[in-house]
């Protein structure tokens, strides 16, 4: 076994005070998107979603970050997938933007929900035809037996979809999560570090946000 009792590192490249907050936390939530985007971070909107099943089994995954606003986050996925079929049981949902090479965190918590087919076909027309094309081969997160399988179905669907357009999945679309907790979480020396909660009020305006120890 490796013994990982004693790697750590201190965290020391920046803070964050009560005077580097915004009121709505989505402005300082932008910010420091921009500034992951900006230093050549790997997937910048990489998030980890995380879900509950019916048993109360907790599930974590990436998946990336395709559009936010003022209120929500939104992104795509296989319909037929554990992550959907567990928030169509549970919508309470998890999202944690995990910014490590900048010594930050962000979490988000709130309820998802399906977008309409408008929206659903917008961004899949976005999308590369590659993707377009995997969409349609893959069954996500059921049992598959081979790798050659898979692209066996892709190739198919390739040669299916030759001559045009590629359909929208009936199968295949997005969610947008509406948040009411916003979470920072900056590194800093000694294990002390600097983390703000934003807990959104019933008429829907947010609280001050409040300090938590680390």
């Amino acid at each position: 076994m490796i013994d990982v009792s004693g790697l750590r590192r201190s965290y020391s490249m920046s803070g964050l005070d009560e005077k580097d907050l915004s009121a709505d936390p989505v402005d300082l939530f932008e910010k420091w998107l921009k500034e992951a985007i900006d230093s050549g971070l790997y997937d910048p909107n990489g998030v980890v979603v995380s879900t509950v099943d019916s048993e109360g089994q907790p599930y974590s995954r990436m998946v990336l970050l395709k559009n936010y606003d003022h209120k929500s986050l939104v992104f795509y996925t296989n319909l037929g997938s554990r992550k959907a079929r567990q928030l169509k049981g549970n919508p309470k949902i998890c999202m944690l933007f995990p910014w490590f090479y900048l010594e930050r965190q962000v979490m988000f918590l709130g309820t998802a929900s399906r977008l309409s087919i408008a929206e659903d076909l917008k961004y899949f027309r976005s999308r590369p035809r590659g993707s377009q094309i995997g969409a349609w081969a893959s069954h996500q997160s059921h049992l598959v037996s081979s790798r050659g399988i898979l692209e066996s179905k892709f190739q198919e669907i390739k040669e299916r979809f030759k001559a045009g357009e590629i359909p929208l999945p009936s199968f295949w679309g997005g969610f947008r999560v509406t948040f009411n907790t916003v979470e920072f979480w900056q590194g800093r020396e000694n294990r002390m570090h600097d983390r703000f909660i934003y807990h959104l009020n019933e008429d829907g305006k947010w609280q001050a946000p409040e300090r938590l120890a680390p």
